[in-house]
């Protein structure tokens, strides 16, 4: 062995231990920087028992969502990054203010922010304030409620009793009271713009010396609308009242010589009926008429104070978006809204102009599940300018003053960047809904594209189910892709507006379909109570697969578009008809039906409406199943400007219709109690026609 060699073998042990000791010290810094970048997850809790001074824990909860926002904001800005839940435990968060949700509170796809509710517990969101200090005065309960007479405290015009709506004093209590006289409300015809601001009543009707008359508010009911108008003062020479707020649709009862319908709203002496209540505006009383066994020490009493209870603010245009932010499981209850006093009042279709009890503007990846929207003033959920991939599942929206779901965006002329699309609402009830406005809907699509509405339970509405389309005739529009399926629709209409469908659209509309619904029980008050119902402009929209009956009027009808493919439905009944067109197409092609099951009672499978003279071919039919009950047989009826003429089956295939199309009893189970199933054999699979199974319709199993 040299002397080299040697050397070596002496220093190899110390070698080692260096070598190893550089090994830990590489380790350790790797490791340390991978726990600085690691995703780190939070946890904050809130309780309506929790204090403003605690940490946020399960043992030491915050007492509001805002608080609980903020440790959020704080979380995230401290560059931690991973998802973060806020855990509500059961009970009322009464709030003073709404959640606002700005860009800075956002979640990441890979780590959201969720709010959610504690597992078996129920949290409500409320923007109401409760009423307390109640005592007896005869009959009534009455309280003063602190701050209405300053006007300190909002003036409101909802109560709810132990989680029950309850109405104001009005007169007369059941039915509707006449117009009896105005500038143009007596026209007949089919005109209806004529805005006005007052009418001739019926003598004893309205009354000038009722307590507080500019309190007082006329609810009309005409066309499409209804109308919520303030009392300015009442002419008891002439019997006309006038109004601070005016309409923009003659008061008749549609296009009758018949005035509208009304009640008189908020009339203290027109507390009468138990039930009923009335805020004094300038005292702050409030009187109650209880129903039998409700107890005035144990009642809760809400009335609603916040316009909104969550806000989310994001600015679509500058790129600044409210993303990946979750709600599951919560309740969300108790908002008030409504138009000053003296503003003119919008074109009311649809009551469009109703924000949400929650809004979202700029949101994208946002969600609302298995939450409860109930109790509340306006439209549920307001899906505005700039979202996106906005989803609402296995929700309850009932008991709203306004409609369930709106979503809007920007138009074809418009910002692209404020537009709105790809949005869902799935497996959602949506019911008992306009109690202040009744022309709001079930779910509302303005300028918005490829939305899907799928499997939701709508019913108890007072105007449509699903509105699709914000473009009437042929203008651009960005209404497009839009999916309405799998959703059973019914109870639309119960008879308070006119020109009305369980699912409705207007304008250029490619690339949407209407399929697999099921529709029933639509009811009219008078003209227009359609099950599937094309409006002006509809184009280039497939209707299939859906089964229709119980309508007042007719369960399909085109008023006027180009384009439209209406095949393999069944469409049963109607007083009217069983398909109609309302309005002649300066070209043919408005809509062609094919495949379909049209079973008739008595009246004509085809007709014309106010304007279409429906020999002149504006759409075609072929290779469709008739048949009628009744054991009579009538083609068509060409009705136009009101006239009549009925075409017999022969007349009506001289005019080349139905030319393939079979008429044979398509062998229903059981029609009569709505099983429209065929029965083995049914010569329907003679005209191609596929049977479709809706017992999917609705939502599905959790």
């Amino acid at each position: 062995m040299n002397a080299l060699t040697a050397t070596a073998v002496h220093l190899w042990p110390l070698l080692v231990v260096c070598l190893s000791m550089l090994m830990t010290l590489k380790t350790s810094s790797e490791a340390q920087t991978r726990n600085e970048t690691a995703p780190q997850s939070a946890k904050f809790y809130v309780s309506p028992q929790g204090r403003g001074t605690n940490a946020g824990t399960q043992n030491a909860p915050f007492a509001t969502p805002q608080r609980a926002r903020d440790a959020v904001r704080a979380f995230k800005a401290s560059g931690k990054n991973g998802p973060v839940q806020v855990v509500f435990r059961g009970g009322t968060y009464f709030l003073a203010a709404p959640l606002e949700l700005g860009p800075q509170d956002s979640g990441t796809a890979q780590s959201p922010v969720t709010y959610a509710a504690f597992e078996g517990e129920t949290p409500v969101l409320s923007g109401g304030m409760k009423i307390s200090g109640w005592k007896k005065e005869g009959h009534l309960w009455t309280t003063t409620v602190q701050g209405v007479k300053e006007g300190t405290t909002p003036y409101f015009r909802q109560l709810w009793i132990n989680g029950e709506r309850r109405h104001r004093a009005r007169t007369p209590n059941q039915g509707f009271l006449r117009v009896a006289g105005a500038k143009g409300a007596l026209k007949s015809g089919h005109g209806y713009a004529e805005p006005v601001a007052k009418f001739q009543f019926t003598r004893g009707d309205i009354k000038s010396d009722w307590t507080n008359l500019r309190d007082v508010e006329v609810v009309a009911f005409h066309f499409w609308v209804s109308a919520n108008l303030p009392i300015e003062r009442v002419d008891d020479a002439t019997n006309t009242v006038h109004f601070s707020r005016g309409a923009r649709l003659k008061f008749s009862d549609d296009n009758t010589p018949k005035g509208a319908r009304y009640f008189v709203d908020n009339v203290y002496e027109a507390l009468d009926t138990p039930g009923e209540w009335y805020l004094n505006r300038q005292s702050g009383l409030l009187s109650y008429w209880p129903l039998p066994g409700e107890d005035i020490e144990r009642a809760e009493v809400i009335a609603p104070r916040l316009a909104s209870l969550i806000s989310f603010k994001g600015d679509a245009e500058a790129e600044k978006l409210v993303e990946n932010i979750h709600f599951r499981g919560l309740t969300m209850s108790h908002n008030e809204w409504d138009l000053p006093r003296e503003a003119p009042f919008p074109t009311q279709q649809a009551a469009y102009y109703l924000p949400g009890l929650v809004s979202l503007l700029g949101a994208r990846n946002v969600s609302l599940e298995n939450c409860r929207l109930k109790n509340f003033g306006t439209y549920g959920v307001d899906i505005s300018n700039g979202c996106s991939q906005i989803r609402l599942a296995r929700c309850e929206i009932f008991d709203g003053g306004g409609g369930g779901i709106k979503i809007d965006g920007s138009s074809a002329e418009g910002s692209p960047a404020l537009r709105t699309g790809s949005n869902h609402v799935e497996d959602c009830e949506i019911h008992h809904l306009g109690e202040l406005f009744p022309a709001a809907l079930g779910v509302l699509i303005q300028h918005s594209a490829n939305n899907t509405v799928a499997h939701n339970h709508i019913h108890h509405l007072y105007y449509s189910g699903v509105s699709v389309g914000w473009r009437w005739g042929y203008k651009a529009s960005v209404a497009q892709g839009n999916i309405i399926e799998w959703n059973h629709i019914h109870h639309i209409g119960q008879g308070l507006l006119s020109d009305m469908g369980g699912i409705y659209t207007l304008g250029v509309s490619p690339q949407t379909a209407i399929r697999n619904n099921l529709v029933h029980d639509i009811a009219s008050h008078g003209y227009g109570g359609w099950g599937i119902y094309l409006d002006e402009g509809t184009s280039e929209v497939v209707v299939e697969n859906n089964l229709v009956f119980g309508t007042k009027s007719n369960p399909f009808n085109q008023h006027y578009g180009r384009a439209n493919l209406v095949r393999n439905n069944i469409f049963v009944g109607g007083t009217e008809f069983v398909i109609s067109n309302s309005r002649a197409n300066p070209e043919s092609g408005q809509f062609r039906l094919e495949r379909n099951i049209l079973l008739a009672n008595g009246q004509p499978f085809y007709g014309g409406g106010y304007d279409n003279d429906i020999t002149k071919g504006s759409f075609e039919t072929d290779s469709n199943l008739l048949w009628d009950a009744s054991g009579q047989f009538h083609a068509a009826r060409n009705v136009k400007k009101f006239g009549a003429g009925t075409l017999s089956l022969e007349e009506w295939r001289a005019l080349k219709q139905d030319k393939s199309s079979l008429v044979a009893d398509p062998m229903f189970v059981d029609a009569a109690r709505g099983n429209f199933r065929l029965k083995a054999g049914s010569p329907a699979s003679k005209i191609g026609f596929v049977p479709f199974d809706l017992s999917r319709v609705g939502p599905r199993p959790r």
